[in-house]
């Protein structure tokens, strides 16, 4: 290799200016057909690095052209590093990894909004990072399996639910079988739900929901809505042929927008299915009912006890109202037991415990 080496300094030596620069230039060429055949960043030892910054300062301008083993500002900075006493040894090889914080925003903003590398970028600077490049955002984002590219399309319909629950209700018919002198017969309430805060509305019971019913139904709905002051902008139900066209006309007129569930998916109004599973479960299907005055009474028992008295576990195990004794304060770990009643409603049925007041 010595020998190679020697050759081509003597080479070099005997000739003339221009024979020099087509020479060189051809080994720049030859380099970086060599750099091209190489599978990955190549690094240098201490010792190389010493030879590099000795040969590379007497460069000048040059540098830029002729270095490619490193980014000709990287051998600019040794060079000056070299120039302080033991400085050059403590230099670390490559360039200067991400901070931590810095990679863990990177990974939060595209966890949080789907965004691409090139808004992240932006969204960086906005907030005066600038040390970080296009490659790095993207490299970060596939070293912790992320998409680098944007989230297209129409979005999901988990999406689409948590952008509009503030102003999302959902309404759907229950059915209940009443007793009556000549036997059983179907009752309907129709149950309104706001998705967000998870308050929902049922109406009187009817033998008939017909469509002069239901669009009664829907007035008083837009009633409670403003007066509840819940957020009221879309209105979803499935496709049930008790839902008129007018049901529909009367909701629009107020300014509300009406959508429709896909044929065949109830999880498209799962809130309003998980109410009605509740209001089953927990009450009603605890009792016969005896007409539309029985209904009525065990909803608006329970509807009460839903809203003010039971936790949800949706909201962290609180109340979706919440007012008097039953507002949240500081309380000791122990509490005698002595100190806890308990509440009994429907004979017992929904059961509500608190402290004595102090």
């Amino acid at each position: 290799m010595r020998n190679i080496y020697n050759a081509l300094l003597l080479l070099i030596a005997g000739a003339t200016s221009k024979q020099l620069a087509r020479q060189v230039t051809y080994l720049k060429v030859e380099n970086k057909i060599l750099r091209s055949k190489l599978s990955a960043r190549v690094t240098v030892t201490a010792q190389e690095r010493n030879r590099l910054v000795r040969f590379g300062a007497k460069l000048g301008k040059a540098r830029d052209q002729l270095v490619s083993i490193v980014h000709p500002d990287t051998l600019r900075r040794w060079i000056r590093e070299s120039r302080k006493p033991g400085k050059l040894a403590q230099v670390k090889l490559g360039r200067r990894p991400t901070a931590e914080s810095i990679r863990k925003l990177i990974i939060k903003l595209a966890r949080e909004t789907g965004w691409g590398y090139t808004r992240i970028l932006g969204e960086l600077k906005k907030l005066g990072i600038e040390s970080v490049s296009r490659n790095t955002v993207k490299r970060i984002l596939r070293a912790n399996g992320l998409d680098p590219g944007p989230k297209r399309g129409i979005g999901t319909w988990d999406e689409f639910l948590k952008i509009h629950a503030a102003t999302l209700w959902q309404c759907d018919f229950l059915t209940v079988k009443s007793l009556t002198p000549k036997g059983f017969r179907d009752l309907f309430v129709l149950i309104f739900l706001h998705v967000e805060t998870r308050r929902a509305l049922v109406t009187p019971a009817t033998y008939h929901p017909n469509e002069a019913w239901v669009c009664d139904q829907a007035k008083a709905f837009v009633k409670h809505a403003e007066k509840s002051g819940l957020g009221t902008n879309i209105v979803m139900h499935d496709r049930d042929t008790k839902f008129a066209a007018s049901f529909d006309a009367a909701l629009e007129r107020t300014g509300l927008q009406v959508k429709k569930a896909a044929f065949r998916s109830p999880n498209t109004v799962a809130f309003v299915e998980r109410f009605i599973q509740t209001l089953g479960q927990e009450c009603l299907d605890h009792f016969i009912v005896f007409g539309e005055r029985h209904l009525n009474h065990l909803c608006s028992v329970f509807l009460d006890y839903y809203h003010r008295l039971r936790p949800h576990q949706s909201k962290g195990n609180g109340l979706l109202v919440i007012k008097g004794r039953h507002r949240s304060r500081r309380t000791p770990d122990t509490v005698p037991i002595s100190d806890v009643y308990c509440e009994k409603r429907l004979g017992g049925l929904l059961k509500h415990y608190y402290r004595k007041a102090a």
